[in-house]
């Protein structure tokens, strides 16, 4: 069981301001779609992404949780890459939900203030067109995790939980949604219960490979819908960098 330390009192969030996201550049280093959009980590995004638009043959909206089996596997980095990945396609609305609500970072990554979010929309506090930022870039909007909650899973777990993410298929082509690791805390495997699909972010070389199999055999059989992994942490001849040059 983990044990997490009470946090002090939080400051109040506010409202996200209109197009305050807008005007704030997408920099991160972490962020190769954006970074280095030719390099081979941002083509190795495009693959993951042209496999999720291929299991997908009737272009419906999608929910997709992506989680990991323990912390530090770059699931945050992931969902962010993947995001900016579906968005290069004509037509796609791409919205980033911060799922996370014990130890949120989409808007650090994003270098946003913390705003009103997922947490206070189930809660009743705050609209849902008021919890959602569209960014600097063309195609993504987020949804950070608001106000966190002393007891995320009776929050997640809602019925108002299943509505929300109905609403947001209506408006967005996909919906990927930031969770915690898997193996210590439930919430994964909650909303992947309620979601059209999961992918399970694996750091090549750290995370132990029956790990890996206890993660994806407890989603499944909570009812979620294992799409696949997405491997970080790969060290690969960056040969796309290669043939930008010579293009």
């Amino acid at each position: 069981m983990a044990l997490f330390r009470k946090s002090g009192p939080q400051e109040p969030l506010q409202p996200a301001k209109p197009d305050e996201a807008r005007n704030r550049p997408v920099r991160r280093e972490e962020l190769a779609m954006v970074r280095e959009p030719r390099g081979q980590i941002a083509e190795q995004f495009r693959a993951l992404r042209n496999s999720v638009v291929a299991l997908n043959p009737d272009g419906a909206s999608r929910t997709v949780v992506l989680t990991s089996a323990v912390s530090g596997e770059g699931k945050t980095v992931a969902t962010l890459n993947l995001a900016l990945a579906l968005a290069e396609l004509p037509g796609n609305q791409v919205l980033v939900v911060d799922a996370d609500l014990h130890h949120p970072a989409i808007e650090e990554y994003l270098e946003l203030p913390r705003r009103q979010g997922l947490a206070d929309v189930l809660a009743g506090t705050c609209a849902l067109d008021a919890s959602i930022r569209a960014t600097s870039a063309e195609g993504v909007s987020v949804m950070g995790a608001g106000t966190l909650p002393e007891n995320p899973t009776r929050l997640l777990g809602s019925d108002r939980m299943k509505v929300v993410l109905n609403q947001l298929k209506q408006r967005f082509s996909y919906v990927l949604i930031d969770t915690p690791e898997a193996m210590t805390i439930s919430d994964a495997s909650l909303i992947g219960g309620m979601a059209d699909g999961i992918l399970l972010v694996v750091r090549l070389g750290s995370t132990p490979r029956h790990y890996v199999e206890q993660t994806h055999n407890t989603l499944e059989a909570l009812g979620g819908n294992v799409l696949g992994t997405c491997l970080t942490g790969a060290t690969v001849e960056d040969t796309a960098r290669n043939y930008a040059r010579r293009s």
